[in-house]
């Protein structure tokens, strides 16, 4: 694919396949590139009336279970009606022949992002609380809902997941890097060695941070939207506090390179009032989180290293993307440092 090609979306195409779904299409499809995607590259379409996002694959090789289009359009479909947020689903599309790629389209929720420190520095205290709270909550009741009340009684395997996870990231490393790294084999040989019993399984997102948030625009902090499902899975549930713990910014703390420090602000609670309040909504006793911790920087910085390749490949469209390698060390040094004092028998360096 030339770089004039990359990004381009078949307006006539894609109108071709979305006006039987949503009751026919009168004028033309415009159709703008939102964000390159650090991962998912998504577009915002409009007929001129109805506004709708299309969420597709990478460009280039995409490996084994990396950006299952079809995971993302079922999960959020299946928690439409929960206490969950997320957009409305229209449709799904797994012939690549339409576009060149899988891909999902749903509702433009149309409101705001915060994606860095000075972005969320704009909002009050009160708001900065009032975000954080919500999140803690929205977190806490997706892992609280029964996967067979809403259909996904079999998204995945809950056994074995935690063994599986480090398998996959070992892999998807193997399949896609640069630059050699000693410390990300290392602590996957410490994550291997020391895999907990699964502690409350449930339905896991995966990439829960501030920047997956769709804020209401009109109703300052009201979270509309959880977005990015495309780590989805029926899992360990402390794996998915493990990656809000990882990027949950704290002021007076080195940033997250990924998370950038939105969290960092008086307003926000604490990264230790945060997993306090999560544990209190699920009424339940915290394992020791280490453990999920570290092997949320590791597959953080595994993910980010697929994006600087594909980066180097010129198979990446819009910004954002030049200083995707700068993170993985940051990352990796961070792990290194939980390692080195947890109390976690096999993890300790």
């Amino acid at each position: 694919m030339s770089e004039s090609t990359l990004g381009v979306v078949d307006a006539d195409r894609l109108r071709d396949f979305l006006a039987p779904v949503v009751g026919g299409i009168d004028a033309d499809l415009e159709i703008d590139l939102v964000s390159g995607g650090r991962s998912n590259p998504t577009f915002r379409v409009t007929d001129g009336t109805r506004h709708w996002i299309l969420r597709r694959q990478p460009f280039g090789q995409v490996l084994e279970s990396a950006h299952d289009m079809g995971r993302e359009f079922r999960v959020m479909t299946a928690l439409r009606d929960t206490a969950v947020p997320v957009p409305e689903t229209v449709a799904l599309c797994q012939d690549p022949t339409v576009i060149g790629s899988p891909f999902y389209i749903m509702i433009d929720l149309e409101g705001i992002t915060l994606r860095n420190n000075a972005e969320t520095g704009e909002l009050s205290d009160i708001v900065q609380e009032h975000v954080g709270s919500q999140m803690i909550e929205i977190l806490a009741n997706l892992h609280e809902i029964d996967p067979e009340s809403v259909g996904l009684g079999d998204f995945g395997r809950p056994d074995g997941f935690l063994e599986r996870q480090v398998r996959r990231w070992r892999k998807q490393w193997e399949g896609a890097h640069i630059l050699h790294r000693p410390n990300l084999d290392l602590l996957l040989d410490r994550l291997g060695a020391s895999v907990p019993q699964q502690s409350f399984p449930g339905i896991i997102h995966g990439d829960f941070k501030l920047d997956n948030m769709m804020l209401n625009s009109l109703d300052e902090g009201r979270i509309t939207g959880v977005l990015d499902w495309e780590m989805s899975a029926l899992g360990d549930t402390m794996a998915d506090l493990g990656v809000f713990m990882s990027l949950w910014d704290e002021p007076g703390h080195p940033f997250n390179p990924v998370s950038a420090g939105t969290t960092a602000h008086p307003g926000f609670p604490t990264r230790a009032q945060a997993v306090q309040r999560y544990a209190a909504i699920r009424g339940i006793e915290l394992p020791n989180t280490d453990w999920y911790v570290v092997l949320a920087f590791v597959k953080v910085a595994v993910i980010v290293e697929q994006i600087h390749t594909r980066h180097v490949k010129g198979l990446t469209i819009g910004t954002g993307f030049d200083d995707a390698g700068d993170m993985v060390d940051p990352l990796l040094d961070r792990a290194m440092e939980i390692a080195a004092t947890t109390s976690v028998v096999g993890l300790r360096l």
